[in-house]
């Protein structure tokens, strides 16, 4: 009951606002609002965004570009931020580019990820980070990649981390967050911060199948290369 409700007021919000009531408002233009709104529950990248108080002078790297991570590359870019982009999938970092990404790093073609992320920051670390990616060790790079007083954010469910806590926090003051739900005000705050924008939503979606193409969907959305795909009628 709760989520309908909710979606309920981002309906009546996103018809009465101008950017998108004039514009085309299809289900495709609406799936990408609760994309953001309602993955992992109720929008893990606008939270952690918040959570992690990024700001336009910053720099963040994010792990992980798949639709979750390429949400956060995406809103961080508009918010002013510095983003650097970490996949393994060149087609995925090729889409964090076009959304924003300032830097791109595949992490199996360098030695060592941290340093690679402290080369494009003075050496001093990225301000924050988001893990998106569920990796381990992905996990643990993102907390290692943060500036003393820096700040890291989980946001992929499942799997594990190893961190050397005296190192990798609390000798450099470092916060680990985890990110996982925000309120009906925060997807409210967020639906609007996208329309008042104009956040093009719907490069978010790389394919479209009707549901008799569902094999070839699931095998492709199992290589881990692309977007977000939708299901379409017939």
């Amino acid at each position: 009951m709760q989520k309908e409700i909710a979606i309920s007021k981002i309906c009546i919000l996103l018809q009465c606002h101008p950017n998108f009531g004039t514009h085309r408002i299809g289900h495709f233009r609406i799936a990408g609002i609760f994309q953001m709104l309602w993955k992992v529950k109720y929008g893990s990248d606008w939270g952690a965004l918040q959570r992690l108080q990024l700001t336009g002078d910053q720099t963040i790297a994010v792990f992980g570009q798949g639709p979750v991570g390429l949400s956060v590359t995406l809103l961080a870019a508009e918010m002013g931020a510095r983003v650097i982009a970490l996949d393994t999938s060149q087609e995925r970092l090729d889409r964090a580019k076009a959304f924003g990404a300032d830097i791109l790093i595949n992490p199996a073609e360098v030695d060592d990820v941290v340093s690679a992320i402290r080369d494009h920051t003075h050496g001093r670390g990225a301000h924050a980070s988001v893990d998106a990616s569920s990796s381990p060790k992905a996990r643990a790079q993102a907390v290692r990649c943060v500036r003393t007083w820096g700040k890291a954010c989980f946001v992929g469910e499942g799997d594990s981390v190893t961190l050397d806590v005296s190192p990798d926090l609390l000798r450099r003051q470092v916060t680990l967050i985890g990110s996982w739900t925000f309120s009906t005000v925060g997807q409210a705050a967020c639906a609007e911060y996208v329309a008042d924008r104009g956040v093009d939503l719907d490069q978010l979606f790389t394919h479209r199948w009707t549901l008799d193409q569902a094999p070839e969907a699931y095998a492709l959305f199992d290589q881990q290369t692309t977007g977000k795909g939708v299901f379409e009628p017939a």
